[in-house]
């Protein structure tokens, strides 16, 4: 069932369940328990209506909250698909359904206080003991601790944690790790884990974004994903074909919000130009009607190329969409010649086109002054 039209999202809107107050009334603390509950109906619709496929996810996810983050984001978007592209068919086994039925409620913690998108810099550890064949985790640096991960904060009580993996004295570069943080059933931080909500946002209060610590943690040499890279039980090292297949799901939110970036910016030049068609300001001629400010040619110069950018960013968004598809199924067979451009393309087009919507909706919003 692909929701990608519509109707089907006149199924999402018009369902009771999904009706909520006017936010812009609502406490930081309301938004939060409103999002949660919302999110818990959803992931009950999802199962009803039987999708799985974590595009498919995204988009009914995206017509629920209706462009508002919720604190499943990460849950959804970005541990479960790990788990499906990263996981050996063990781990998907023992992670993945309870993962899917909430049991296991997950985040994804890269960015630290130190580092973001200079993924070489992190510098959380994860070192190999083989003698209780376990990793122990640390943050060793106070620009160490994971910084802003969405769900961290209060709601997820494991994370996939991307730290540097040393084993047999060797740093061996960043690999994932999933990570138990709260003790299911009390949902109370584990013995070496120091976890929280780093507070309010601005335009983001429904999210719980969070911060953690680790002091040697431990867990089982059966955490790491092991899909691609390897740790034997004696410490042994098996490289992946590509030490980039580890950012799969990084590349993938990275194609999706090229589409969000072309979907914001559509909404923001749908408002201004309704109200630059309805809202009428100064007689040109004594006497004569007053014009819509649409056919001032300032107005049309502000608003019209950001609606063409738009069209434009739709259009890309439905490219790298296809494109990620093809090469992620080129890399199931084993075909990666084409993973450092899908990199490369994603990383700009994210930035490129997020930068540019979020200047447009700027724009579009000056253009619908005049009350005052």
């Amino acid at each position: 069932m692909i929701f990608h039209h519509p109707s089907e999202e006149a199924l999402v809107f018009n369902d009771p369940d999904f009706q909520h107050e006017d936010l812009n009334f609502l406490s930081r603390s309301q938004r939060y328990e409103q999002a949660i509950r919302k999110s818990s109906l959803m992931v009950m619709k999802l199962r009803e209506y039987g999708i799985a496929d974590p595009e498919e996810i995204y988009w009914f996810k995206s017509f629920v909250h209706r462009g508002r983050p919720e604190p499943l984001d990460l849950h959804l978007g970005m541990f479960l698909p790990t788990l499906l592209t990263q996981a050996t068919p063990e781990q998907q086994d023992r992670f993945f359904m309870p993962a899917w039925n909430l049991e296991i409620i997950g985040t994804y913690a890269q960015t630290e206080m130190g580092h973001g998108t200079h993924l070489r810099g992190l510098e959380t550890t994860a070192t190999y003991d083989p003698a209780t064949q376990e990793f122990i985790l640390n943050s060793p640096t106070v620009t160490s601790i994971k910084w802003w991960p969405g769900g961290l904060g209060k709601t997820s009580n494991h994370a996939i944690v991307l730290a540097q993996l040393y084993t047999q004295g060797e740093c061996k570069g960043l690999h994932a790790f999933i990570v138990p943080i709260r003790q299911l059933g009390t949902h109370e931080p584990l013995p070496g884990i120091t976890v929280g909500d780093i507070g309010p946002k601005f335009g983001y209060d429904e999210m719980d974004n969070g911060y953690l610590k680790m002091d040697n943690f431990r867990i089982p040499r059966e955490n790491m994903l092991m899909k691609y890279a390897q740790v034997e039980p004696d410490g042994t090292y098996v490289k992946p074909l590509s030490d980039k297949l580890t950012y799969g799901t990084m590349v993938f939110i990275r194609s999706l919000i090229v589409g969000d970036s072309a979907r914001s910016l559509s909404r923001a030049c749908t408002i201004a130009i309704r109200y630059s068609a309805v809202r009428h300001q100064s007689e040109l001629k004594p006497g004569e009607p007053e014009p819509q400010i649409l056919d001032y040619q300032t107005q049309q110069y502000k608003l019209f190329p950001l609606l063409a950018t738009a069209y434009a960013f739709q259009f890309v968004g439905a490219y790298i969409k296809n494109t990620y598809h093809r090469i992620s199924g080129d890399i199931s067979d084993g075909d990666l010649s084409e993973l450092p451009e899908l990199h490369a393309l994603t990383a700009g087009l994210k930035a490129f086109t997020s930068w540019t919507a979020n200047a447009g909706i700027e724009e579009c919003r000056m253009a619908c002054g005049g009350h005052g």
